[in-house]
């Protein structure tokens, strides 16, 4: 009987264990992800940024194949 009872209670120490990291897992994901949510990825850039590529009306036409070239030999 007193060996039953005492695993019923190792059972029950890592049942509650299981349980506080689960509980502390939770909250952990619940805070980063509230910490990026006001995160603002689109922001114009700050400070001496350069615009990588753009696409205005006065230059060369890249034709939908010449992209596509590009992105194979690029791997854009």
């Amino acid at each position: 009987m007193k060996q039953w009872f005492l695993l019923v209670l190792q059972s029950i120490k890592v049942f509650l264990l299981f349980i506080g990291c689960t509980v502390l897992f939770y909250y952990g994901i619940l805070w980063v992800s509230a910490e990026y949510e006001s995160y603002h990825r689109y922001d114009e850039p700050k400070g001496k940024a350069v615009k990588v590529m753009s696409y205005e009306s006065n230059e060369i036409e890249i034709t939908w194949v010449e992209r596509l070239m590009m992105y194979y030999h690029f791997g854009e």
